[in-house]
């Protein structure tokens, strides 16, 4: 996961990719430091066309102002230009996983070993 260093880098990259995520957080939140790696690995496995950028919104104080991000840890999705997904704080990586591939499938086709199902059959 690539780190963006300023706000006109979250802008060119919002404007030119298809589907891009960013998942906010800062370097002393240790509940971030512990989801990162899971979230990380979502989007590697199951949206492999989907890249997810890591911002220090304690060092980017203009990002988090111009984003609304308050609340860690965020995720934020952008497809086609547009935030369509935004989880902050309390959130799971299945619940992330369907939401981020309601939109994906839809561009992208079907996402490789849709996020949730494996949980979702456990729970039958």
């Amino acid at each position: 996961m690539e780190s963006i260093s300023s706000l006109g880098e979250f802008q060119d990259l919002v404007a030119g990719r298809q589907a891009v995520a960013f998942y906010c957080s800062t370097p002393s939140c240790g509940v971030c430091a512990s989801l990162k790696p899971k979230v990380a690995e979502l989007f590697g496995r199951h949206f492999p066309s989907m890249e997810l950028f890591y911002a220090d919104i304690e060092a980017l104080p203009e990002l988090r102002g111009q984003l609304s991000v308050y609340s860690i840890p965020a995720v934020l999705g952008y497809f086609q230009g547009k935030e369509l997904i935004r989880e902050a704080r309390n959130f799971g990586v299945a619940e992330l996983g369907r939401k981020v591939d309601r939109y994906y499938s839809l561009l992208f086709g079907e996402a490789e070993d849709a996020p949730g199902e494996a949980e979702a059959q456990a729970g039958d």
